[in-house]
């Protein structure tokens, strides 16, 4: 298997096929026309003014609300920096976003993992910690289309979460890059918008909608909490790339992010479709929540003695490329998977599922 036959279903971005290229150079010749000088300028941490005013009134909140970084996990450490001490509890969902974990352990929290269901956080899991005495000064949650799980956050739970935050006086992180990536169903309102306590945090991302490397992220929520994270990105970089927020600004403001955001739905819902039938073809009995929006599918093996690290290396021989279980929990994850079906064709997919379930054979064979 050489180089070139690879497939990563790893990765969690957009293919170049279905990024807005002549879009984005049309936005990028409006804001150095219109713009110069806030474009090519320094500017302020609060990030470059026209965008944060659209991300203020996509959020329903004021600007000063809002502060615009390079990239939602640059947002994310200035929150976690601003609120989280080290040995202070910090609820995660397990499984969760691998980097978020790295981050908290580095920052010597205390992690407290409260399983996902098929329809988000077990919440009433959490609330028997809280009434044990579990004492979170944070709660990262991704509410649409999990990353890795692929589940969604139900209404009901959403409402419980905010009350819970009020009651027990711990912040609610919305962690909510891939919100607009729903394929179907009725969206559902943010946690953020539900809140009337000041307890919820959002934080999005362009880098699904627009293109990978704009970097460009955003959080939104209390005045004063953003106020002070506004502070410590004045102390970190003086302003973020005010280039590409400006940018993103021409395109969102004229209305290019929507067609954006269509092709980008219309690729991913395909993509799924075939996954999921490729999985039940060569992987019958396999447990996973079919994603109805978002990059990501979560796998629990259907023989549970086979090993997602030998599984993982036999794949590798056959030139396909997935992320273990294993990396988005602090225990357990032996026998899954994510699979990420944004960066792949439709056609990729296909073959790789193919490959996968070659590996899993011979393990599955082997074990019998």
């Amino acid at each position: 298997m050489t180089a070139s036959d690879s497939i990563s279903l790893a990765r969690g971005a957009p293919s170049l096929d279905i990024v807005a290229v002549d879009e984005l150079r049309a936005a990028a010749d409006r804001a150095f026309a219109n713009d110069p000088g806030g474009t090519f300028g320094y500017g302020t941490s609060k990030g470059y003014p026209a965008l944060v005013e659209w991300i203020a009134g996509r959020q329903g909140v004021t600007a000063e609300q809002v502060v615009a970084t390079n990239g939602s996990m640059q947002a994310d450490a200035f929150l976690f920096q601003e609120l989280v001490e080290p040995g202070d509890t910090v609820v995660v969902e397990a499984p969760t976003y691998d980097r978020t974990l790295l981050s908290l352990r580095k920052m010597g929290a205390e992690i407290l993992a409260i399983p996902l269901q098929d329809d988000g956080i077990d919440v009433d899991a959490l609330e028997a910690a809280l009434q044990a005495g579990a004492r979170p000064k944070l709660a990262h949650l991704i509410p649409n289309f999990h990353n890795p799980a692929g589940c969604t956050l139900s209404l009901a739970k959403r409402e419980r979460l905010v009350a819970l935050a009020a009651e027990y006086d711990f912040v609610v992180f919305e962690d909510d890059p891939y919100v607009e990536l729903r394929f179907e169903g009725e969206p559902l309102p943010t946690m953020l918008s539900l809140d009337r306590a000041d307890r919820v945090v959002y934080a999005s991302s362009f880098s699904k909608t627009v293109c990978p490397g704009i970097r460009v992220g955003y959080l939104a929520g209390p005045a004063a909490l953003i106020g002070a994270i506004r502070k410590r990105a004045t102390e970190t970089y003086i302003s973020p790339n005010m280039v590409a927020q400006s940018i993103v600004a021409e395109f969102c403001r004229s209305g290019a992010i929507e067609q954006s955001i269509e092709t980008v739905k219309n690729a991913l819902r395909e993509r799924r479709d075939v996954l999921c039938a490729a999985l039940e073809r060569e992987l019958p009995g396999a447990r996973f929540v079919v994603p109805t929006g978002g990059y990501f599918l979560w796998v629990d093996l259907p023989d549970q003695t086979v090993d997602v690290a030998e599984l993982d290396r036999l794949a590798r021989e056959r030139g396909v490329v997935f992320v273990k279980g294993t990396d988005f929990l602090l225990e357990g994850g032996d026998h899954s998977l994510r699979i990420a079906y944004s960066g792949v064709t439709a056609a990729e997919i296909d073959t790789a599922v193919g490959r996968l379930g070659d590996a899993y054979r011979e393990l599955a064979g082997a074990a019998t």
